[in-house]
């Protein structure tokens, strides 16, 4: 408790000042930022000190991160509610690796689970494994929350590496989302990824079935283009598919961590083996630097002591991340899951209330979209929004890197901008210039001030490709669990998640008719609502 008191009197004793002092002192960008490989990580544009930064690692290292830290890559069950480990890890970790949970090694299933997708991706992609039409041109995956959100997110970003048929997300039970995802495609050439560990998923099956149906009405046997990514071997064998088409991965896998696995078939089938491989290197690669590199010069150690600063001393609500990348316009979506289910908990792990504010609210879109949108707010709204920029040195369109170069520049300006402002002075010479006068001069002056002193990071690459891709994955999944263990809560159970689900179970038959008289007076009237009009 001490050193949440200490840095609580480090912020109020620095919170006034222009963090544009700090670079006063040479060197203030090359000793706040970290390298991992080649990406870099800029944190210099923060109010973070040198003792505020000794604080932050020295309350990591009383939270016995280290410890964690290792008994998470060990196989322990950290999972303690749900008494589960936390391997996500393992999905990618090298050739030679031994993972033991319960004295067991669980490395030679996964690697024979992975082995049998591969196989299967490849002859999808070789028109090996055709549809009733022909090669496949198409694959539907339909999944949920981290069934959805990560394959998806992941597909778009490797855009440039395609080769293989054209993959489409279905998550949304809205009957608007399989419909507008199917029309167009030919059920003869299309296939069909039911994505759901326990095939169960309400929101999964529901538009597994309705696209069982969609197949059914030009093709023979439409089950044999189905393929399942699931545990429930028995219900996946009534719904019709093979077991060799079923692709399981074990309870020590959240679904939010699980695009590493099984849950990335529909990646494995767009790029490749060779192209999952390089992702899992990435991954790999920032697990080995997470395990290794000092806590003061570790990369998602460092990415979350900056949060932590910023939400839970500066008291900074939310956190808007901005790739500048058009192909991680997902992103923004993957983490509000990855670290607002993962530490969105209100109490630690005994069960008592947190002493201090969970999770920040994560939101954001890419650059430059945001510039014409929300920006206006993060420049001169009342609220201080922390900002997390990204951003590859050069795009995968040589013939249009003038855009690219705009682009960038666009991100560097921005960060540039927050940091510096526009003060009174400086806003009533520009205006001046302009021709105006007097009282006029000094009300238009005053629109055009930028507070500046709004804190942001910058993490920057060479090219997003497979390899990065994996990088920051794995450099967000660490952060959160860095967060996690300094708040003191369980980053991988999500119970949140399940009262909305079991009221879902129990409406439902009041919007058919049944008596809805227990419901509160609000619920009453919204289910009169809905059955007045779904006739009409």
């Amino acid at each position: 408790m001490s050193i949440w008191n200490d840095l609580a009197r480090h912020q109020r004793a620095t919170e006034t000042r222009h963090m544009q002092d700090l670079f006063d002192k040479a060197g203030r960008a090359q000793v706040f930022s970290v390298q991992a490989g080649q990406m870099h990580l800029d944190y210099s544009k923060t109010n973070i000190d040198a003792e505020g930064r000794a604080l932050l690692v020295q309350l990591a290292q009383s939270a016995g991160l280290a410890e964690k830290r290792a008994a998470m890559f060990g196989g322990a069950k950290i999972n303690e509610t749900e008494g589960r480990a936390v391997l996500h890890i393992a999905q990618r970790a090298g050739e030679d690796a031994v993972i033991d949970v319960d004295g067991e090694d669980v490395m030679p299933e996964l690697r024979a689970v992975r082995a049998r997708a591969y196989a299967f991706a490849e002859d999808v992609r070789a028109g090996q494994y055709p549809g009733q039409g022909g090669a496949i041109t198409d694959v539907v995956n339909i999944g949920i929350g981290g069934s959805d959100l990560g394959p998806a997110m992941a597909t778009l970003a490797l855009a440039p590496y395609h080769d293989g048929p054209r993959l489409h997300y279905v998550s949304n039970v809205d009957g608007a989302h399989i419909t507008d995802t199917l029309k167009g495609l030919n059920p003869e050439t299309t296939l069909v990824i039911v994505a759901s560990k326990t095939f169960t998923t309400i929101e999964t099956m529901t538009n597994a079935c309705t696209a069982r149906d969609w197949m059914a009405s030009q093709v023979t046997d439409p089950a044999a283009q189905f393929v399942a990514v699931s545990t429930a071997l028995d219900k996946t064998a009534e719904f019709g598919i093979a077991p060799e088409r079923v692709f399981g991965f074990a309870d020590w896998v959240g679904g939010r961590y699980s695009v590493w696995g099984p849950i990335g078939l529909g990646i494995m089938i767009a790029v490749g083996a060779a192209g999952f491989d390089a992702f899992l290197a990435g991954g790999r690669a920032m697990d080995t630097h997470f395990q290794n590199a000092p806590l003061a010069e570790n990369m998602p150690v460092l990415l979350a002591l900056v949060g932590i600063w910023h939400n839970q001393l500066c008291g900074h609500a939310t956190r808007a991340v901005l790739p500048y990348d058009q192909r991680l316009a997902r992103l923004p979506a993957y983490l509000q899951q990855l670290e607002m289910e993962s530490n969105g908990k209100r109490v630690d792990m005994e069960g008592r209330d947190l002493p201090r504010q969970s999770g920040p609210i994560v939101w954001g879109e890419p650059g430059t979209n945001g510039q014409h949108a929300f920006y206006q707010l993060i420049h001169q709204g009342t609220r201080i929004v922390p900002c997390e920029f990204m951003l590859a040195a050069k795009g995968h369109e040589p013939e249009l890197a003038h855009q690219h170069q705009l682009l960038a520049a666009n991100c560097l300006a921005q960060s540039e901008a927050l940091l510096r402002g526009r003060s009174f002075e400086q806003a009533r010479a520009i205006m001046a210039e302009k021709g105006l006068t007097g009282s006029d001069l000094d009300r238009q002056a005053r629109h055009r001030v930028f507070p500046g002193n709004r804190p942001s990071t910058t993490l920057i690459y060479p090219q997003l490709t497979p390899f990065v891709l994996g990088q920051i994955i794995a450099l967000y999944e660490h952060r959160v669990f860095v967060e996690g263990v300094i708040l003191g809560l369980n980053s991988f159970d999500q119970w949140g998640v399940e009262l909305g689900k079991e009221l879902a179970t129990a409406i439902g038959p009041l919007l058919e008719g049944a008596d809805a008289s227990a419901k509160d007076p609000s619920t009453q009237a919204l289910v009169a609502f809905v059955r007045a009009h779904q006739g009409a």
